[in-house]
C-alpha cells in the first residue's frame, strides 16, 4: 500500500487517566499525608492503518476504550506512548458534549466549531444558512447552548460536521441520539458522505447493525486491547459469541 493511500496510522498507543484516590479529609489533614493518585490506562498498545476512503468501526462494551481512542485522534487526548500521525488530513469529531461552548449561542458555536475545524470564516459563512436547515431546531439556533437538549445538541453537531466536511470524520455513538425524523436524515446523510471516495470515517456504535451496514473494517477494543481487526463479518461474528452469557 503506497503512503498517499493511508489517512490514519496508529503506533503502540497508550493512553491513562489520572485521578485522586478515595481517602478520608479528616485523616488527610491529621496526618497531612499526600493524596495518592490513582493511574488508570484505558488504551494498552493500539496499532492499526487505516486507508484513505475507508470506514472504520468500534466496537466493544463499555469501558473498553473506544471513545478515549477516537478522542486521541482527535487531538483531545494526547498519547502517554506511541505515535498517531493523520498524514495532513484534516479531522472532525462528531460527539454529545465535545466541542461546544455552552454559554454561546448555537449561531455563534457555528463559527467557533467551523474555525477549530480550520474553515475561514467566509466559508463558514457560505455553508451557514445549510447548517442551520438542516440542524432545524428553530429559534434556538440564536439562544445559548446550555439550554438545549441532547438531541438538539446532537441536531446541530451533526449539521456542523457533516455541512462542513472534512478529510476525516470521527463519529462517536451521534447516529442514535435525536428523534425518529432526525435520525433518518442524519443516517442517509452520513451514508451520502462517507460515498465519497476520498473520505475517511471512523464510528464508535453499541449499534452491531450500523457497523455491518456502514463499515468496511472494524477494531475491536476490549479492556484497552486490540481485540480483534478485520472484516465486519468476522469481526462481529466473534464479538457476539464472546460476549453471550457464559454457562456456569
Amino acid at each position: 500500500m503506497k503512503k498517499d493511500d493511508i489517512a490514519i496510522t496508529v503506533k503502540n498507543l497508550h493512553i491513562s487517566y489520572r485521578g485522586l484516590k478515595k481517602f478520608s479529609i479528616k485523616r488527610s489533614l491529621l496526618k497531612y499525608k499526600k493524596n495518592q493518585i490513582e493511574i488508570f490506562e484505558a488504551v494498552k498498545g493500539i496499532s492499526f492503518e487505516l486507508e484513505r476512503g475507508k470506514i472504520l468501526g468500534f466496537i466493544g462494551k463499555n469501558g473498553s476504550g473506544k471513545s478515549t481512542t477516537l478522542r486521541a485522534l482527535a487531538g483531545i487526548f494526547s498519547p502517554d506512548k506511541g505515535t498517531i500521525d493523520l498524514h495532513g488530513n484534516s479531522v472532525s469529531l462528531l460527539s454529545i458534549g465535545v466541542g461546544f461552548q455552552p454559554k454561546l449561542t448555537g449561531y455563534e458555536n457555528i463559527y467557533l466549531s467551523g474555525m477549530l475545524l480550520g474553515f475561514s470564516e467566509q466559508q463558514i459563512k457560505e455553508k451557514e444558512k445549510e447548517i442551520i436547515e438542516f440542524a432545524d431546531i428553530g429559534d434556538f439556533i440564536y439562544k445559548p447552548v446550555k439550554t438545549y437538549s441532547s438531541g438538539m445538541h446532537s441536531k446541530l453537531a451533526f449539521a456542523i460536521t457533516a455541512v462542513l466536511e472534512t478529510d476525516i470524520m470521527l463519529i462517536d455513538e451521534v447516529l442514535s441520539v435525536g428523534d425518529k425524523l432526525f435520525k433518518e436524515k442524519s443516517y442517509n446523510k452520513m451514508k451520502e458522505l462517507i460515498s465519497d471516495a476520498d473520505r475517511t470515517v471512523v464510528i464508535v456504535s453499541h449499534s452491531l447493525d450500523t457497523i455491518a451496514e456502514l463499515c468496511d473494517e472494524v477494531l475491536w477494543l476490549h479492556e484497552g486491547k486490540m481485540k480483534m481487526y478485520g472484516k465486519p463479518e468476522e469481526v462481529i461474528a466473534a464479538y457476539e459469541e464472546f460476549m453471550k452469557p457464559k454457562e456456569k
